[in-house]
């Protein structure tokens, strides 16, 4: 693959920094502020972000997932507080079982591990089961098992939750709310299309996790060159050079596996796919929360304090290397792709 941008993508990728750096929330207090996000909110509808796995009249998503992934990584960098990744992996799951685009905003919902996308049982969703990036959503998506496949089914949501992250609010799923089958469906979803589904969400969420990672970096560098300490830049001791470099190399090295990972959603055959992103995930999820505690860190006591925008990374960084599964979820992917453990006892 060839890992440089082209001139399309690296103007996709200059017009979100451009947005989330004018209306990205720079102050923890600013996540309050209602007219910022609203602004946010309408440039990111403007801009057709969510749209980009879309389907075109063959089928075939609007944009790839490269592409996909220079937004999410952007959005991350700029802790954008507004819903990406929820409408995007609902639309890709539209399109791979050729239904009609959504009237309104939706997401997906997660089994209570976060590991994978939760399936109704009996019309009903899992207990425990979890909607995320549910701020402006109405509707978040399910799968229910059919004879050739799973359909997708959609479930009512109320009033956005919480949960650790600042800027993507989480839902808890009633499990009594009856999931009502979405309508013109031209395919079930296969196991393959699972697959290429989850493939781009763990993608995403990498690139998620590379954005949160450099804005981590960015906070703490700019922090370091302006705090005086003994008359001295704190940033010109060795011991703080020594961690802001060690926080490049990890975010640098998430950045070339999730640029992999996102090229491979469309490029290699399903498991393939998989196997990449999985691998991608539990690199830039150990690598991201190493980065944010730095970040931390560097900032000395007043990064402890809730004023300190630090925080605010590492707690979407938390919620994002749990989405479609962590570390350990992903290294059993990996292992399981290349036929690695098992009876030998390895896994």
């Amino acid at each position: 693959m060839d890992v440089r941008l082209s001139s399309v993508q690296q103007a996709l990728r200059e017009s979100v920094s451009l947005v989330v750096d004018r209306l990205g929330p720079h102050a923890v207090r600013e996540l309050d502020d209602l007219e910022r996000s609203e602004k946010l909110e309408a440039a990111i509808v403007a801009s057709g972000w969510r749209e980009l796995r879309s389907p075109e009249a063959e089928g075939a998503p609007l944009a790839s997932g490269v592409e996909a992934a220079i937004v999410a990584e952007e959005l991350g960098r700029g802790l954008a507080d507004a819903p990406f990744l929820g409408p995007t992996m609902a639309s890709e799951l539209r399109r791979l079982v050729d239904a009609p685009a959504a009237t309104a905003d939706e997401t997906v919902v997660l089994a209570p591990s976060l590991s994978e996308l939760a399936v109704a049982v009996d019309g009903a969703p899992p207990k425990g089961a979890v909607a995320i990036d549910t701020q402006r959503a109405h509707t978040a998506l399910v799968l229910v098992p059919g004879r050739e496949g799973h359909v997708v089914a959609a479930l009512p949501l109320g009033s956005a939750g919480a949960g650790v992250d600042l800027t993507r609010p989480s839902t808890l799923i009633d499990s009594t709310s009856p999931a009502v089958e979405v309508g013109q469906q031209g395919r079930p979803l296969s196991s393959d299309a699972l697959a290429k589904w989850t493939a781009l969400g763990l993608a995403l969420t990498c690139a998620d996790l590379v954005g949160i990672m450099c804005g981590a970096v960015e906070l703490a560098s700019g922090y370091a060159a302006a705090r005086q300490q003994f008359g001295r830049p704190v940033g010109s001791f060795q011991a703080v050079q020594h961690l802001l470099a060690d926080a490049m190399v990890l975010m640098e090295g998430s950045r070339s596996v999730a640029r992999h990972a996102a090229w491979a959603v469309d490029a290699l055959a399903p498991e393939a796919a998989l196997g990449a992103a999985a691998g991608a995930k539990a690199y830039c999820a150990r690598a991201a929360r190493t980065v944010c505690e730095t970040s931390i860190q560097v900032h000395g006591g007043v990064g402890n304090t809730w004023e300190c925008l630090a925080h605010v990374h590492l707690r979407r960084a938390l919620l994002s290397s749990e989405i479609l599964g962590g570390v350990g979820v992903n290294l059993g992917r990996v292992l399981a792709h290349y036929g690695i453990g098992g009876s030998d006892g390895l896994r």
